[in-house]
């Protein structure tokens, strides 16, 4: 029986890594541009709304997402930019093409994945799991290069020019240049610093290894600052932190009261539901709307909100509660001074 000896075609065991994860990324930019045009602000489903949502609980990167989300034009450049990225990364990969080069483009990706989105997941963890598993791969993929079944093993093969370079061992394949002696410590050094940026962000964002597990992504959770009663006009900012990402919170009551717990001002589901849109200041590109039947805050969007009642000419100095219900029954108060 002949022993086939694989030992100096590592990349060749990765074969189905690079086929496996470079679909992944791949698919993100054929879904986007060929399947649904999500590079379209005005169309359902936009990227960039998505790509909001990351912003409440985001580590590390929150001020970028939060200056793109602010710039509109800037996000969209962003979007399509990061889109082509996806794409190339994803074909490269798997027709191993550049294949080490292309594997330091997947581990950023899937940092900037679990960086901003890795506590996004209402059952498995989703982002946080597509994070960290990405980085582990593009760390593998690195270091083994592409095998028999790629681009890169047809160039060295009938020795293109290219191959010849120093620089073509660094981002293609072939044998890494890097002493046989040292080569283990690479390994163990780039895999404790994996499994270091693992826990750590299992435990920043699920509380994975200590204390209680969290989820940030099963209830919704809305922030009020900046309460103000001046003439007529209530005003606050409402800033929706937590919760599923892929439908909003359904705002269906927002109450004014006062140190007796009696109710001013009362909005009500059809009164939210009716409300003119002049009265909702935005500030990022998912926006809070009025519904159908509520007014409706989608994960990561933050707007102030001006509500005009003639309740409010007469009321007297003191400290008043704002409570705003969601139809899940959870409710957010914030007190303010008039």
């Amino acid at each position: 029986m002949k022993i086939v000896n694989i030992k100096n075609d590592a990349g060749l065991l990765t074969l189905a890594l690079r086929l496996v994860v470079g679909w992944t990324y791949f698919s993100a930019f054929w879904r986007r541009t060929v399947l649904v045009d999500k590079l379209d602000p005005e169309v359902a489903g936009y990227i960039g709304e998505k790509f909001n949502a990351f912003l409440p609980n985001a580590l590390g990167i929150k001020p970028i997402i939060q200056y793109l989300v602010e710039n509109p034009d800037v996000l969209w450049i962003n979007m399509v930019v990061f889109t082509i990225v996806e794409g190339i990364v994803g074909l490269f990969i798997m027709f191993g093409l550049f294949t080490r080069f292309m594997s330091i483009g997947v581990f950023g990706l899937a940092l900037g994945i679990l960086l901003g989105s890795g506590w996004i997941g209402t059952t498995c963890l989703d982002e946080w799991q597509i994070g960290v598993l990405g980085i582990a791969t593009g760390f593998v993929l690195f270091l083994t290069g592409s095998g028999k079944y790629s681009i890169d093993n047809y160039l060295i093969k009938y020795n293109f020019t290219v191959t010849k370079k120093k620089w073509f061992s660094w981002f293609g394949s072939g044998l890494l240049p890097i002493k046989e002696s040292k080569f283990p410590k690479v390994v163990l050094m780039g895999s404790l610093f994996i499994l270091g940026i693992t826990l750590m962000t299992n435990q920043i964002f699920h509380g994975g290894l200590w204390g209680t597990l969290q989820n940030k992504s099963v209830k919704p959770k809305l922030e009020i600052t900046d309460g103000k009663i001046e003439k007529s006009t209530l005003s606050f900012d409402v800033f929706r932190t937590e919760g599923v990402d892929v439908y909003g919170s359904w705002v269906i009551a927002i109450e004014l009261m006062d140190e007796n717990n009696k109710t001013v001002v009362k909005y009500s589901q059809e009164n939210l539901a009716q409300l003119n849109k002049e009265n909702i200041k935005n500030y990022y590109v998912a926006k809070i709307r009025p519904g159908e039947h509520s007014l409706v805050v989608p994960l990561g969007a933050k707007a102030k909100l001006n509500l005009d009642n003639n309740n409010l000419l007469n009321l007297a100095s003191g400290k008043y509660t704002l409570k705003i219900t969601d139809i899940s029954g959870a409710y957010w108060t914030h007190s303010i001074e008039k």
